[in-house]
């Protein structure tokens, strides 16, 4: 297997090895990547290879040329965690006094204008808050669903499941069954980061591991919620660590099917305990985004869709993510702070128009969804 000292991609089809153009055409004829044909893409192919192949798949799922979109908001509901994960400039200890917990008043205003605007979705996250008990949360969602009967609920990450079950002592199909109940519409795909457990134990020890994270998504598919994945890169991370990232998707979506969407997150270094130095950040610059964005779409071909989450990515590099397999642009988003703190140069939300002027101008036809 090659290190990443030797991740020297080609320029162009003409200086690309046999693997990986044996890889390619296993790739055009549609047959399933291995682990060692993904890893010579992602070590090997030149750009141009990465993006005419995921384009391909990319049209082979999804003939018509239309990217999604949703009219959203994120509501981090409490900074408060006790993970202290060493990537993350949101979070705040709960001895800090620097922390907060949202009130019904601020979040009824946030809902309100979010519908003004013509959103339909809420998504709502938050930290590890050691003091607020399960029936917080499921009178949270209640409220939500008697006061905005057509509001869609998109809340929580399996990290977070997992933490209640462990503090309540709660089976994890009690802790959804009882989300659900209460209104929970469907799981975005957070807290995922890298599934290499020895990575883990440098940057997340705190939270839900890999196995509990997979385990969390599955219970949820059977009980017919629907969910997203995701993978934090561009740290301490190999390539072959992503790979065995979207291998372990792959495999769990052959058992549940429920991922409808992967959301590849590059990792910005501002304002927390795993700051890279300059010559470590070179890797996740745009192209090794782009780079990402395909070998994921060449991956994980059972899962429906991938996102360019412009938030993060940025807007010009998440409308080029669109020809290199990525077919969902997120949404209007209105505020986020876990991205922003972390350095996040992109605006904080996007109009309606705005998204679809910038799908139009990439080339693809605008059309609205939910989770």
């Amino acid at each position: 297997r090659m290190s990443d000292q030797q991740f020297r991609p080609a320029h162009s089809a003409f200086d690309e090895s046999p693997e990986v153009k044996e890889a390619a055409a296993l790739s055009l004829a549609g047959k399933r990547l291995d682990r060692a044909a993904a890893e010579a893409l992602y070590y090997g192919a030149s750009l141009h290879t990465l993006a005419q192949l995921a384009h391909a798949m990319r049209l082979r799922l999804h003939p018509e040329p239309i990217v999604t979109y949703v009219g959203d908001r994120n509501i981090n509901y409490s900074n408060v965690c006790v993970c202290a994960c060493r990537f993350c400039a949101f979070f705040r200890a709960p001895e800090s006094g620097e922390g907060y917990v949202i009130t019904r008043e601020e979040m009824a205003r946030k809902i309100d204008e979010t519908l003004r605007l013509g959103g339909t979705q809420i998504l709502l996250q938050g930290g590890h808050h050691p003091d607020l008990p399960l029936e917080w949360y499921e009178d949270l969602l209640r409220w939500m669903r008697a006061t905005w009967p057509s509001l869609h609920i998109h809340a929580f990450s399996p990290p977070e499941i997992f933490f209640w079950s462990q503090k309540f002592g709660l089976s994890v199909d009690e802790v959804i069954s009882r989300l659900k109940a209460a209104g929970l519409d469907s799981i975005p795909g957070g807290g995922a980061e890298i599934f290499d457990e020895g990575l883990r134990a440098q940057i997340c020890p705190h939270k839900a591991g890999s196995a509990e994270w997979l385990r969390i998504s599955g219970e949820a598919h059977s009980l017919g919620i629907k969910t997203n994945c995701t993978m934090l890169y561009g740290h301490l991370e190999t390539c072959a660590m992503r790979v065995d990232h979207l291998c372990r998707l792959r495999e769990q979506q052959d058992k549940s099917g429920g991922f409808t969407c992967f959301i590849p997150l590059p990792f910005l270094t501002e304002n927390s305990k795993l700051k890279l130095p300059e010559e470590k950040l070179g890797p996740v610059r745009g192209l090794d985004q782009l780079r990402t964005v395909a070998v994921s779409r060449l991956m994980l071909d059972n899962i429906p869709h991938i996102k360019a989450y412009w938030i993060m990515m940025g807007t010009k590099l998440a409308q080029t993510a669109l020809w290199y397999g990525a077919d969902d642009l997120d949404g209007t988003v209105v505020e986020e702070h876990i991205g922003h703190m972390a350095g996040a140069g992109s605006a904080q939300g996007l109009t309606l128009k705005e998204l679809e002027f910038m799908i139009r101008e990439a080339g693809f036809t605008p059309v609205r969804r939910n989770a």
